[in-house]
């Protein structure tokens, strides 16, 4: 299974236990109520799907559209 961007959409508001339609690409997650551990287990769950995201890289850009940026970069990486 791959990720796609509306997948990480999905999981992200599903961490936020918020709509999907309520989480922007340029909201800053944590001010939504993103934790680390609910951060790391979203990390955790893509590793699951073959992409592999280091966490410190997350922290430094907390934002959908962001986050879809590294994965793009780690799945071209990985081929």
């Amino acid at each position: 299974m791959s990720l796609t961007r509306e997948k990480m959409h999905a999981d992200i508001a599903r961490a936020l236990r918020m709509p999907v339609d309520e989480v922007m690409g340029d909201d800053d997650l944590n001010d939504l109520g993103l934790d680390s551990m609910r951060a790391m287990n979203l990390v955790l769950s893509w590793q699951e799907s073959g992409v592999t995201l280091e966490f410190g890289q997350l922290a430094e850009n907390v934002t959908l559209d962001a986050w879809w940026a590294l994965a793009q970069q780690a799945m071209a990486k990985n081929g």
